[in-house]
């Protein structure tokens, strides 16, 4: 409670939220006695129950979405055997979405950044509140999809800054559009947007060898909320409900993965981030991070 800031109504509200967390205690430490090759804490989320995380901070996204990308994804097949774009300058720190599903905007800002400093060699950071609010053809806090995100981009002429137009939607509330308070950023239009080739894990690596890329994955499984360090090999489908950021990828005790930011804030995960079983042997790779990957031009 001190940790998180977290405070309750009355004594009936302690004692539900207490239950909550004790459930999760006894996952975190059956799992982490289990010899895996990851592990579970407490963290932000300790107090909502499974389906309260759901529905929080989880959009889920159509089956039938179509990518529509103006170009795919040409493999060169000169990518290594690692790869981290945070050690390279072109990540900008992890971001906090609140209890908002605009997980969508924060992939979309990600790829972005990653876009600007390696055509300008300046890490900026994007107004996310700019897409939620103002972007109508996706949802705000109801969720949406990056590569319409990036059509309006295109469409807008760029994007805000974060210190601009700063993030407000923690609450859960979409807000109205302040477009006219900001400037776009000058060389933020997206002029196109690519998408990587569908469950492939070469056209992957190729491409985030090449750039940061905005992935969508499957989060709503059991424990994936309290992950905190290790090479996550737990069950997981590929239902996509959440868009995060494909940063790189490498080996960790002979096991692949691909390094991924989130936006949940620096309390979760390996300090914002998780590192996902890559070469994953099912169909759309772990949690279908293979199934629509896209990145922005400028």
């Amino acid at each position: 409670m001190r940790e998180h800031d977290v405070t309750f109504k009355n004594g009936d509200e302690f004692l539900k939220r207490m239950e909550v967390f004790i459930g999760w205690d006894r996952l975190i430490e059956e799992h982490n006695d289990s010899g895996a090759s990851w592990t579970m804490a407490h963290n932000q989320f300790s107090t909502l129950t499974h389906e309260e995380f759901v529905q929080k901070y989880l959009s889920p996204m159509p089956e039938n979405m179509k990518k529509r990308g103006d170009s795919t994804h040409v493999v060169k097949g000169s990518s290594g055997d690692s790869k981290d774009w945070t050690q390279e300058g072109a990540v900008t720190g992890v971001k906090d979405q609140g209890s908002c599903g605009s997980c969508w905007s924060f992939s979309t800002t990600g790829s972005l950044e990653g876009a600007y400093y390696l055509k300008y060699g300046s890490l900026l950071s994007y107004s996310e509140q700019m897409l939620v609010s103002c972007d109508t053809t996706d949802a705000g806090c109801n969720g949406g999809w990056m590569d319409d995100a990036f059509q309006w981009i295109q469409d807008n002429g760029g994007l805000c800054s974060e210190d601009d137009y700063p993030y407000t939607s923690g609450n859960g509330v979409t807000g109205t559009c302040q477009s006219s308070s900001c400037s776009v950023v000058s060389g933020s239009q997206v002029t196109g947007y690519t998408d990587v080739t569908e469950n492939s894990e070469s056209a992957l690596q190729d491409a985030v060898y090449s750039t940061p890329v905005s992935v969508a994955i499957q989060a709503n499984q059991l424990g994936f909320s309290m992950y905190s360090s290790g090479v996550y090999t737990g069950r997981c489908g590929t239902r996509l409900d959440h868009g995060v950021l494909s940063v790189g990828y490498g080996t960790d005790s002979g096991t692949d993965y691909w390094k991924v930011k989130n936006s949940w804030g620096t309390g979760w995960g390996e300090d914002g981030y998780i590192r996902m079983e890559k070469g994953k042997d099912q169909y759309g790779g772990q949690c279908g991070i293979l199934l629509a990957a896209s990145y922005p031009k400028l």
